[in-house]
């Protein structure tokens, strides 16, 4: 769990001392975002206005739209998404608004199949690549959902099918490291505060398929499946660091996105009007991860919003990343 004063601070984010204004010309820069069509994907690939609330005094200033900034700053944005036809819709509306047109990359993370497919799609128009942002994912649905390979839906999708894409891409992401001129490639793995309660407890590897102790662990199976996504990118940043990846996690704060679509709505209006953001500013921290000259040495780091270091506390299990690691390099096995 992180300190207590941290924990208050990232419901009721301090302003954010990063801007739109911050974000550097990214000409020539290649970047992919996953989910990309929706949420906080979206917001992170365009730029839209922004409205205060009535019931916010903590936001950022209303100026700051952290939507469009990848496209409005040059970046070739590729835009990893499920649905053609609701990234095609995507696509066209950022380049009504930013004239730049971003390119779509058919990828299902619920599929081992389909994540290898995109990622040889992509391998075969790029050779490098300078941003991966792991930003898609799905929230408490059906108990009964699994995975085209049959793998608990949360996990399998938001951390294992995260990390085959990312494993898959690591020789465009060092190939762009080392042309970089400041030697550096990025991976930003969006995670939540979900992430806390697990960390106490680990990753339970016999709950990731269809077996009753799945079933036992009920809702605490997204927390454990974005605490994945916190020990995969520790893991990454330590075996890969040395090549120039810089891997960071992070919880964009508390944002009002359709990963709850699975929630009753009932709950959902009350948490939207007591807790939620606009999806806008769920973009902040990953932007400034992905492209501040800031965080180009954070590898390794958690970070909070809005566009801050954070502290996550240590797992109870010393070997969690190792045992991570060789479990997903385990299920990947015939899917490469």
């Amino acid at each position: 769990m992180p300190p207590f004063k941290q924990a208050i601070s990232e419901l009721f984010p301090p302003k954010s001392h990063f801007t739109a204004k911050d974000v550097p010309d990214l000409s020539n820069k290649v970047m992919v975002v996953t989910g990309g069509n929706s949420g906080i994907g979206k917001e992170t690939i365009q730029v839209s206005n922004l409205l205060r609330s009535v019931f916010r005094i903590t936001y950022p200033e209303a100026i700051w739209n952290p939507s469009q900034e990848l496209l409005k700053n040059n970046a070739k944005v590729y835009m990893a998404a499920r649905s053609r036809t609701r990234a095609e819709e995507a696509i066209n509306e950022l380049e009504v608004k930013t004239g730049k047109r971003a390119i779509f990359l058919e990828l299902d993370l619920a599929s081992l199949d389909s994540i290898t497919r995109a990622a040889r799609d992509f391998q075969r128009q790029e050779s490098v690549l300078d941003v991966l942002f792991n930003s898609g994912g799905v929230m408490n649905p059906p108990i009964d959902d699994l995975t085209t390979d049959g793998y608990d839906m949360q996990f399998g999708v938001n951390c294992l099918g995260h990390a085959h894409f990312t494993l898959l891409l690591l020789p465009q992401l060092i190939a762009a490291a080392k042309l970089s001129s400041d030697g550096k490639a990025r991976v930003v793995n969006v995670s939540s505060n979900g992430a806390y309660g697990a960390g106490g407890v680990g990753i339970y590897f016999d709950a990731m398929t269809d077996t009753p102790q799945r079933k036992a662990k009920g809702v605490g199976l997204y927390g454990i499946s974005k605490y994945g996504n916190v020990v995969f990118s520790d893991e990454l940043a330590k075996r890969y660091g040395d090549q120039g990846i810089v891997s960071t996690a992070l919880h964009p704060g508390s944002i009002e996105t359709n990963l709850a679509r699975y929630w009753p709505r009932w709950v959902m209006r009350i948490v939207k009007f007591l807790l939620l953001y606009p999806v806008e500013y769920g973009a902040l921290t990953p932007l400034w991860a992905g492209t501040s000259p800031e965080t180009k040495d954070f590898n390794g780091k958690w970070l909070i919003p809005w566009a801050r270091v954070g502290k996550i506390g240590p797992s109870k299990d010393p070997k969690i990343g190792e045992k991570l690691w060789d479990w997903i390099e385990e299920q990947r096995k015939g899917h490469y």
